[in-house]
């Protein structure tokens, strides 16, 4: 058996599909194909065009449409200074780019908050779901509204929804457990599923909890939360707040001193988890409400029409931190995700996973290599044969992190109703010297999440910083696998 028919024969054996025959049309669909895209690509390209290109290069069936957000991640044209793409307007969106509600809001859903009105400036009166969702039910593609967990401090109210620092000042991040952001939340998704024949809603969070952060050599004062709706709910768990407050002071003069401590630096570090076991009683105590809201959400959505698709973005993090992969335990997401879309972006993979390790290396590793430290995550987290630091930022991950990664969330969902849908990177901004997508490297990452055992794929970040030959990369193994 030569090589392309094994790979084949391999992913139709993952995917359901009888070895050396041909799927069904039936067969085809049920693999969800989907791309993420902002509301400035269907402005600036036109509908049509946008979903003929989806269509023909890569077999897209579902648009992951950013409906709301304030950062340049998931709307936006090309990040400014990142070459532009070959399509769409040759121009970056600096002056005009704000953030917001790219579609309608309905204020009888926005009662209970104090965030109302939020209708992003940037196009005019161009609203993405009234503008896509008629051409998208014309050719049998489902929309699921894409939103993100990115706010600007110049949102009114916002204030009155923020975080609260160790330090007493106002974070930039919402809280989860403050009513007026969470029933916001609520209001959104609400709004998305009365207000529009949607097929799915997911959300992303892309934050650690205090803890977490501290490890990374974040500035001590500037953790979260601390907000009286987080004290008042870490009393109610028997959390003592004081010696909370006084251990992460501790752990900031131990992460960001400068010095090395007399018994070293993961010793002192497991120290004063012991002296003070309420750092990571707080840390469970923000993932917990994180979990929360996932429900919340969920139970929302479902309450109003059952057969709307909720799932959650699980942000890249989980590739790199042990700490951080422990709080994201799929069987218990399970409980409330029809699918999961994990991050598994190769490419700008091996960049962040050095920025990590140079992180992690200067506070509670700091005696340890960068490279002995690089390989204990490797083996930690089932890397094994990755480029060494030297060469990882300028490499990238390879597709066999993508189907490690697939397989161990496909075994930790066994049993579950939840789809697996991978996150492929396609041209996300890397430095000059770092990785760049390629047709190629698309093709074989797309093909190790079906082999893998994934459900489905979602091309990302944004199509306005996609190339198309990369797009068509990654259409040519998804062809591969509905053949």
């Amino acid at each position: 058996m030569d090589r392309r028919n094994f790979i084949r024969n391999a992913i139709a054996a993952t995917a359901g599909v009888p070895s050396g025959s041909a799927a069904s049309p039936a067969a085809a669909t049920s693999k969800m194909i989907g791309i993420q895209v902002g509301a400035v690509s269907f402005a600036d390209e036109g509908v049509e065009k946008v979903l003929d290109e989806f269509q023909q290069d890569a077999s897209i069936n579902t648009l992951f449409v950013a409906t709301f957000t304030y950062g340049r991640g998931i709307a936006g044209r090309q990040v400014p200074g990142q070459p532009l793409p070959d399509h769409g307007k040759q121009a970056y969106d600096t002056d005009t780019f704000k953030g917001g509600s790219y579609t309608r809001t309905h204020p009888e859903y926005y009662r209970d908050t104090v965030l109302q009105n939020l209708r992003a400036p940037d196009l005019g009166e161009f609203d993405v779901l009234a503008s896509v969702l008629p051409s998208a039910r014309k050719r049998g593609m489902k929309t699921i509204c894409w939103f993100e967990d990115v706010w600007s401090r110049d949102v009114p109210n916002v204030a009155q929804a923020q975080e609260k620092q160790l330090d007493g000042q106002n974070a930039g991040t919402l809280c989860f457990n403050n009513p007026n952001y969470r029933n916001w939340l609520l209001g959104t998704v609400e709004d998305y599923t009365r207000s529009w024949e949607i097929d799915g809603i997911m959300w992303g969070s892309e934050r650690h909890g205090a803890f977490s952060n501290m490890t990374r050599g974040v500035n001590p004062g500037g953790v979260t939360c601390f907000c009286p709706f987080c004290e008042r709910k870490a009393r109610e768990r028997g959390i003592d707040v004081a010696r909370a407050r006084a251990g992460f002071r501790a752990l900031g003069e131990f992460t960001r001193g400068g010095k090395r401590p007399v018994d070293g630096y993961y010793v002192t570090l497991w120290r004063l988890m012991l002296r003070y076991p309420e750092l990571l009683a707080w840390e469970n105590l923000w993932h917990d409400s994180l979990r929360e809201t996932y429900a919340a959400i969920y139970a929302k959505v479902k309450s109003i029409k059952p057969g709307v698709g909720v799932g959650w973005h699980i942000w890249h993090q989980n590739s790199f931190s042990p700490i951080y992969r422990a709080e994201q335990d799929l069987t218990e997401l399970a409980k409330y995700s029809d699918f999961l879309k994990m991050v598994m972006y190769h490419n700008c993979g091996g960049e962040r996973l050095a920025g990590y390790i140079g992180q992690v290396g200067r506070t509670i590793y700091g005696d340890v290599p960068a490279q002995e430290l690089l390989d204990f995550h490797y083996r930690v987290l089932d890397y094994q044969g990755e480029k060494p630091m030297a060469d990882l930022a300028k490499a990238g991950l390879s597709s066999d992190y993508v189907y490690r990664e697939a397989k161990r969330a496909r075994a930790a969902l066994a049993g579950a109703k939840t789809q697996l849908w991978p996150g492929i990177d396609i041209d996300i901004p890397t430095a000059a010297t770092s990785s760049k997508s390629t047709p190629g490297g698309t093709h074989d990452a797309v093909l190790a999440a079906f082999r893998g055992g994934a459900d489905g794929v979602i091309l990302s970040r944004k199509w306005s910083e996609m190339k198309v030959g990369n797009l068509k990369g990654a259409g040519a193994a998804i062809r591969q696998v509905l053949a």
